[in-house]
């Protein structure tokens, strides 16, 4: 008879159960972690592919001084051309931060005609915009003259328009406050300046018909806006009436459209020698059907003015001419004195006669 084997009836010990429960648990949780960590793999491409909404629009956010897009491989730089027309469509909505004034603002001004047959222009209208298109200032102009013709079809301005205007001065003083210390974006800006009797320093002007032409983007030196935007965003504006609110963020997203660009060894002369700038000068319409007309409008133009003007923008403002030796006086003040000469002292006869009236009140 044979004795049976001790170890085949021994149970497992109570620490040996235990330890094996342990053991199990541990295979299962790391089993579960593989397999969690497969399946997240396997997802990642198609979650990073594209980015959330919620990203690009906290990145459409930022202020323009504190983000810069990431550069693209698109010849026309980072600026989507779809969200710059949005922005000229007035499709977009602004965020508290996105409606302060930042660091670039663009210009844009509409006249009507006054004076005889409405020949003359008149400032009826100034809007400036932000770098995202958000509006700052949008006021019409109390005109000082009978308004002959208000170009409606050109201008976008009606009569009822004028029952809500601010005086020239108070709107001139606001633009100047706006534009102190920031960038000034326009198109043919020269003429807006004018208009207003402003200036502005040349290294913080960018003028968007200047450096289309500069660097090529349009064969023509004097493009008019509407054949720029046309052509850059695929966008018509002024096929009616004019806007000059329209025009401004136009002239805005063309910046941006080109702005690492034209910002590359900027040499901030953008209007070129007076030399220049006279011989370019041509006369043109006040307001042409075709694009012709519509480039002309857009040239610089001859001054009438001593100190720099436009010619046939009416300002109200009369102007003292020195010519050979003779002063003359033009504008509301009338022709000089008796349309005559004054002798080459003029300023000590004038002087004389100061003083004579000081002893005739004293005595």
């Amino acid at each position: 008879m044979s004795k049976a084997n001790p170890k085949a009836t021994q149970t497992p010990s109570s620490n040996w159960l235990a330890l094996r429960k342990t053991l199990g648990k541990s295979e299962n949780a790391s089993a579960r972690a593989t397999k969690r960590r497969k399946t997240e793999h396997a997802a990642a491409p198609a979650s990073s592919s594209e980015p959330s909404s919620s990203k690009l629009t906290e990145l459409f956010q930022l202020p323009e001084e504190v983000h810069e897009p990431a550069a693209s491989s698109s010849k026309h730089g980072p600026e989507s051309k779809a969200q710059l027309r949005r922005m000229v469509l007035e499709e977009l909505e602004y965020t508290e931060q996105q409606k302060l004034p930042g660091r670039y603002l663009a210009l844009d001004c509409e006249m009507v005609g006054v004076g005889i047959d409405g020949s003359e222009s008149s400032l009826a209208r100034v809007s400036l915009v932000n770098y995202y298109g958000a509006i700052q200032l949008d006021e019409f102009v109390r005109q000082r003259e009978r308004v002959v013709d208000y170009r409606t079809q050109y201008s976008g301005i009606r009569e009822k328009d004028m029952i809500k205007a601010k005086p020239f001065d108070e709107v001139q003083k606001r633009v100047a406050e706006l534009l102190k210390d920031r960038i000034l974006v326009g198109h043919a800006v020269f003429n807006d300046l004018k208009a207003l009797l402003l200036s502005h320093p040349r290294p913080q002007t960018r003028d968007t018909q200047y450096y289309a032409g500069k660097h090529k983007v349009v064969k023509s030196k004097y493009v008019a806006l509407r054949n720029l935007v046309k052509q850059e965003l695929d966008l018509t504006i002024q096929g009616g009436e004019h806007s000059s609110v329209t025009d401004a963020r136009a002239t805005m997203a063309v910046y941006r459209l080109h702005k690492h660009e034209w910002e590359k060894g900027q040499s901030h002369a953008p209007f070129g020698s007076q030399k220049k700038r006279k011989r370019a000068a041509s006369k043109a319409s006040v307001d042409g059907e075709s694009d012709e007309e519509d480039e002309a409008e857009d040239k610089p133009r001859k001054s009438d003015f001593p100190g720099g003007g436009r010619k046939g923008v009416s300002s109200g403002l009369s102007t003292v001419v020195r010519r050979g030796g003779a002063s003359v006086a033009k504008g509301r003040g009338g022709s000089g004195t008796d349309g005559k000469k004054s002798k080459s002292g003029w300023w000590k006869e004038l002087g004389g006669a100061s003083k004579g009236t000081m002893r005739s009140k004293r005595s």
